[in-house]
């Protein structure tokens, strides 16, 4: 009992050592922010979380970036972990420790395990020849090639000779193998956990090379007991896990390391998955919790890569867009092990739907319509609740279970669907209780109720989104009159199924604008060349459209035009630019039109206006949904107006 109790209380997250090589990219980005998001997640669960990043600096492509750039190893491996740590703070992450594989900290620990492994016998000296791919930094065999080549760097190894320091790996296959399927979420998701147990059935484990000659390579960490050679950069990188938790005596590993997860892409599986379980054991010390895969962002359905300049600055998408929908996007876009496409479309679109009209509108038109009807103070509720009431509040009990139970298992974008839910519900509450209304007719103690519930919510669903959209979500709580945010005073499972928590009498925001529309950024055309300029100036010129023509009094009297009264109006739940309006036009039921009018007008204020409807349009079909007219409007800079009878008029009159 006491370990389970244990178990619950403490956190370790580690993102994988980026190799500083070159400089960050939108893969490196996407780790650390779902580290980050993680490590914030269980601090407001309540445990204390310790998020560990850093860089991996020794090896050989180290070496030769190092010459190509005419800088030695350390001035050039000083100069790219700079700028990784530099990047951090400018995407929000909030991690407890950075390390540098070149400290003394981290190289006193890679030699104290070198030297623990070789005194129990399970490194050896032995001449090698072997083929080795520089791209991996490691020997292969002929069944890791395709073609020939090595799959990953499309290059031929080359055939090394040479006396070499050996980790006997194979002795730890079938303990590997047994613990793999002793512990089924050891590796997840299910489908990197299966590739593993395929790699072990293939054959027997190869013995790993551990050293490399200084003959060849002097830029690495010199094995304890021989001075003429380095060691393997992934033997001397996976260590660092270790290094930063004071392991193998210190406090922090004592509390920690039973609950590391670490996080990798799905290149840096088999390091992670066979040679790091195998090097614990040959230790002594048990292996990690759980090795959580993510898959790679694709550009144009194409894995990113400088040489075919695809890949994607993280820096200019947060300049352009923001940290927290840059992030937000990332979390919500990729599902957790699976390859996900990047495109600034997609983001945009991103930005627009979930964040500017479904949480954005929110919050804009809940603390306006507080702010109207109770002067911006938070209402006592009654605590009468009525069906609406009691069905919002069911769907937060469940979205808020169901965005902890998949964040806690790495299924980010189900966590987030989930949490949206309520979000979307949310704005439906609004037009189903129509706060207007009830301002209207005086209720004021229905009112009070609906909107305690309303503004009580949204403050649980700014907790929720925290972990993903900190600096976001720290403004909603402001807003919504809760002071700085401390989350070590929160406890997310407490807030699933809980009523109230927001004191009743706190001033809120007058006003909230959390997330403007955008635009995609426009690239400027390049000039063309003079004659084409001619040519596109003449088929522009023919394709301007003719001047209105008269037409007969009997075409006018074909359209039927008349007013009616908006008693529904909710937003289009996959189209960010159209509503669903139901007007009263006098018929027995009102008449539904897909309106693409998201952008000028909200639905609560549409709510209980006059519009002028082209009613004898032929019903079509929008986005699934069917369309029985046409709102008239007028654009003008800056908006759109409506237009409508000078005064209120019967629904169905007619306009002649």
């Amino acid at each position: 009992m006491i370990e389970e109790e244990s178990k619950l209380s403490q956190f370790y997250i580690t993102t994988p050592i980026y190799y500083v090589n070159a400089k960050p990219h939108l893969g490196h980005a996407y780790s650390t922010i779902v580290a980050d998001s993680v490590a914030r997640f269980h601090r407001v669960m309540g445990d204390e979380t310790y998020f560990l990043t850093g860089t991996d600096e020794h090896g050989d492509k180290i070496a030769q970036a190092a010459e190509a750039a005419g800088q030695t190893p350390k001035e050039f491996v000083d100069q790219i972990s700079g700028i990784f740590q530099k990047l951090w703070p400018k995407l929000n992450i909030s991690n407890s420790d950075f390390i540098r594989t070149t400290q003394d900290r981290h190289i006193k620990t890679v030699q104290r395990v070198l030297q623990q492994v070789y005194d129990n016998g399970d490194i050896y000296k032995s001449e090698y020849e072997g083929l080795y791919c520089y791209g991996c930094e490691q020997f292969l065999t002929e069944k890791d090639l395709v073609d020939g080549k090595c799959p990953d760097h499309d290059k031929a190894p080359t055939v090394i000779k040479e006396t070499n320091y050996f980790f006997r790996m194979s002795k730890y296959q079938d303990w590997l193998k047994q613990y793999i399927l002793d512990h089924p979420d050891f590796i997840r998701p299910e489908r990197y956990r299966n590739e593993v147990l395929s790699m072990l059935d293939m054959g027997v484990l190869d013995d790993l090379c551990i050293s490399r000659p200084k003959t060849r390579l002097s830029w690495g960490i010199e094995l304890p007991f021989d001075t003429d050679y380095v060691t393997y950069v992934w033997f001397d990188a996976l260590l660092n896990y270790l290094t930063a938790i004071d392991a193998p005596e210190g406090e922090k590993f004592g509390k920690f390391w039973p609950h590391a997860n670490h996080l990798v892409a799905k290149d840096i599986l088999k390091p992670h998955a066979i040679f790091w379980p195998t090097m614990l054991k040959a230790a002594g010390l048990e292996p990690y919790e759980h090795l959580n895969v993510h898959g790679y962002w694709l550009v144009k359905d194409t894995k990113m890569s400088k040489s075919i300049g695809n890949v994607v600055d993280p820096l200019s998408m947060v300049d352009t867009y923001g940290v927290d929908p840059f992030r937000y996007f990332l979390m919500r876009e990729m599902r957790f092990g699976r390859d996900a496409s990047f495109s600034e479309d997609a983001l945009v679109g991103r930005l627009n739907a979930d964040l500017a009209n479904d949480l954005g509108n929110l919050f804009s038109r809940v603390l306006s319509m507080t702010q109207k009807y109770f002067g911006g103070v938070v209402p006592d509720p009654s605590r009468k609740h009525q069906a609406e009431d009691l069905e919002i509040l069911s769907l937060a009990t469940r979205s808020f279970t169901t965005f902890q139970e998949h964040f806690g298992k790495f299924e980010f974008g189900e966590a987030l669907e989930g949490l949206w839910e309520l979000v979307r519900g949310l704005n439906k509450y609004v037009d189903s209780t129509q706060p207007w209304a009830l301002a209207k007719a005086e209720d004021t103690e229905r009112l009070g109720n609906v909107m305690y519930v309303m503004l009580m919510l949204m403050r649980k669903v700014a907790l929720h989104v925290w972990p993903v959209m900190p600096d976001t979500a720290e403004k909603m709580l402001l807003q919504l009159g809760q002071g700085e945010f401390a989350p070590e005073s929160v406890n997310l499972t407490d807030e699933a199924d809980s009523f109230g928590r927001l004191e009743p009498g706190l001033q809120l925001a007058k006003a909230s604008n959390l997330f403007p529309r955008v635009e995609k950024k426009k690239e400027e055309p390049k000039a063309a060349p003079k004659k084409e300029k001619k040519k596109e100036t003449k088929k522009a010129a023919k394709a301007q459209p003719a001047e209105p023509g008269t037409i007969e009094f009997a075409d006018f009297q074909k359209v039927d035009m008349r007013v009616g009264t908006v008693v529904s109006c909710e937003r289009h739940p996959d189209a960010d630019r159209l509503l669903l309006v139901k007007v009263d036009l006098g018929e027995e039921e009102p008449r539904q039109v897909v309106a693409g009018l998201a952008e000028f007008f909200t639905p609560d204020e549409l709510m209980g206006r006059q519009v002028v409807v082209v009613a004898n349009l032929a019903p079509r079909k929008l986005r699934g949904y069917t369309s029985q007219g046409m709102i008239l409007a007028v654009r003008k800079d800056g908006g759109m107006e409506l237009l409508t009878a000078s005064g209120p008029v019967k629904g169905g009159s007619k306009v002649s």
